[in-house]
């Protein structure tokens, strides 16, 4: 087998560490998603329930009984908002991989397809 020549070595390195980069974005999105819609639901059943019914939050490994209903939806609302933005980001950051890979790709499959031309 003939040897690549740097420059597709490189290309190939690059391509490699793109994959790597585009599947740590999708897995960091994918827990954000997970993260969000789990924040809906509890959104959805905070609606549901009166104002006089106590309600408890997670803080660390405690239960602590929250002061009034409306300061808990106001509480998960901001983390929700912050979980938004963050899902945005990375939606932006996909996409913008996933781009340079393709392109590394087309110029990778072209630097092979005209190897083997030549070769053959």
């Amino acid at each position: 087998m003939d040897e690549l020549s740097p420059k597709l070595q490189n290309q190939i390195a690059q391509f490699q560490q793109l994959q790597q980069q585009l599947q740590a974005v999708l897995t960091q999105k994918f827990q954000m998603e997970a993260q969000l819609r789990e924040i809906e639901r509890t959104l959805e059943e905070l609606g549901k329930v009166t104002d006089d019914v106590p309600i408890y939050k997670s803080v660390g490994s405690l239960l602590i009984r929250a002061k009034d209903k409306e300061s808990v939806v106001k509480e998960i609302q901001e983390d929700k908002e912050t979980l938004e933005i963050r899902v945005k980001t990375l939606d932006r950051q996909e996409k913008a991989l996933r781009e340079r890979y393709q392109t590394l790709q087309d110029q990778i499959s072209r630097a092979l397809g005209a190897k083997q031309e030549t070769a053959g």
